[in-house]
């Protein structure tokens, strides 16, 4: 490309991405690594030939239908791109990709993390050792729940969830169910010896542990409400590593708060970076602030596919990872 492009990255990077965002466009770094505001993404979307924002930066129909935009790609560093409007960018012609496959391990690696943690009371136990409150050892001290040969109930069953899956039978023996209505690839569900529920109801029903592992949509927004909950049998845990907004927090705390269910383990949140107060107070919720994809590895990864998209883009060639 003879031409130098122009692009900004909405917050900070890593730093092998930014030098190779600078070395092939006219790139705009943000330095203080500050969110930027509505205003400053419609002036970003006028001025640069691509917009290069996260999950957490939220484009919406406003800033892309901005009458002076001159962006013609959004370059989502995440998975998931429900920060941007997708029918407006349908609407106005705009090209958005995100970047899958190489976070996967990473954020099943979180669920697994949360699994585990919240069964066997970790971060509970590590507070209790950090406190300086633990005497010693005792046969009834701080009894979890074993998590080896235990029901695991996948809901969605796509790259991350089969991740987590693969762990859970072959590392722990889990017996591996699951809820996603599109998904019928017999090979996969052999090879985890799997069980197809009919409803997410069957698997709220029989599962010990339920992993959250669908994209939010209008459908799945608020799809695990207090009603939800209720199905569940209340020695079971709730995991959540997709997005915050499939649960209801409230509920969740309501939920926990009348031994509906036993514990929850959390990585996403209804309102990041915002926590319902409830959820802070309760002992058997395991919170992590949004680690799923959090490796030195996979987030160059991450960054490394946006700048394969958007050089796609530029050169005249589809991107790998269109979303629309």
């Amino acid at each position: 490309m003879t031409q130098k492009f122009k692009v900004l990255v909405t917050r900070k990077w890593p730093n092998p991405v930014e030098k190779k965002l600078k070395e092939a466009f006219d790139t705009t770094l943000n330095i203080d690594d500050v969110p930027l505001s509505e205003e400053q993404l419609t002036k970003a979307i006028d001025n640069c030939d691509a917009l290069l924002p996260t999950v957490t930066d939220s484009i919406s129909d406003k800033i892309i239908s901005s009458k002076n935009r001159r962006a013609k790609i959004i370059g989502n560093f995440g998975v998931g791109f429900n920060n941007i409007d997708i029918d407006s960018a349908k609407k106005n012609g705009v090209i958005v990709t995100n970047t899958p496959e190489v976070l996967t391990d990473c954020t099943a690696d979180i669920a697994m993390l949360l699994l585990l943690g919240i069964a066997r009371r970790a971060s509970e136990g590590e507070y209790h050792v950090r406190k300086k409150e633990w005497t010693g050892w005792r046969p009834t001290h701080m009894m979890g729940t074993k998590f080896t040969g235990k029901t695991l109930g996948l809901v969605g069953m796509g790259r991350i969830a089969q991740a987590v899956a693969h762990k859970a039978h072959f590392g722990f023996n889990m017996q591996i169910v699951f809820y996603d209505p599109y998904f019928n690839d017999k090979n996969i569900i052999e090879k985890f010896n799997a069980q197809s529920c009919s409803s997410l109801d069957d698997l709220l029903k029989i599962s010990d542990f339920v992993s959250l592992h669908c994209p939010s949509t209008k459908e799945t927004k608020g799809l695990i409400n207090l009603e939800m909950l209720s199905k569940m049998k209340n020695s079971s845990y709730l995991i959540n590593t997709a997005r915050g907004d499939i649960v209801v927090e409230q509920d969740l705390a309501d939920a926990l708060n009348n031994g509906i269910i036993k514990g929850a383990g959390l990585d996403v949140y209804e309102s990041e970076p915002s926590v319902n107060p409830k959820l802070l107070e309760f002992k058997n919720v395991f919170l992590l602030p949004h680690l799923g994809s959090a490796s030195e590895e996979t987030r160059e990864a991450m960054g490394m596919r946006v700048f394969s998209n958007i050089t796609a883009f530029f050169e005249g060639k589809e991107p790998a990872d269109r979303v629309v």
